[in-house]
């Protein structure tokens, strides 16, 4: 299963911030015995070891989230450029994605400077997209007019779509 990219990377989860306590917790305690009770050095030794792997775990999480933050940004200056080279552009967000097909998939929509909500058909990317994306499009003008009224099913062209990036 491939994973949601637009999702921020959780870093603590609450198990993992018990544990973390608990560990420092028993060390501390187990710290003083060992100063003052012969015998308990394999005790130390695997607190010790279960703080390695906590470390190791914190250290993967915080690399992952870093990896994440990065990549959004590079996503998010790629389609600042391409907005300003681009000629007419809007920012959408995919809501929901609501019925997958090969050819394509039936979304729900927000038009982010309208702040309008609503259905749409979306011809299938190159990417897959996720709930949480900001889709840089070129508006079709038969379907969006000043003056007239909002198209009842927006239908987004492949090629009308330039770029996306993760909602921040």
């Amino acid at each position: 299963m491939q994973m949601n990219p637009v999702l921020k990377p959780r870093v603590a989860t609450p198990s993992l911030i018990v544990a973390s306590a608990v560990t420092v917790v028993l060390t501390l305690i187990f710290a003083a015995l060992a100063l003052t009770v012969a015998g308990t050095a394999w005790l130390l030794l695997t607190i010790a070891a279960l703080s390695v792997v906590l470390v190791i775990v914190w250290s993967r999480r915080l690399r992952g989230l870093q990896r994440w933050q990065s990549e959004t940004d590079a996503q998010w200056k790629r389609l600042e450029g391409l907005k300003g080279v681009s000629g007419t552009t809007t920012e959408i967000t995919i809501l929901t994605i609501d019925a997958p097909q090969p050819t394509g998939a039936w979304v729900t929509i927000r038009w982010n400077r309208f702040d309008y909500i609503q259905p749409a058909w979306i011809e299938a990317l190159p990417e897959p997209i996720w709930p949480g994306s900001v889709l840089l499009i070129r508006p079709d003008p038969a379907q969006v007019r000043p003056g007239a009224p909002w198209p009842e099913t927006y239908r987004i062209s492949g090629d009308h779509v330039l770029a996306w990036a993760p909602l921040v």
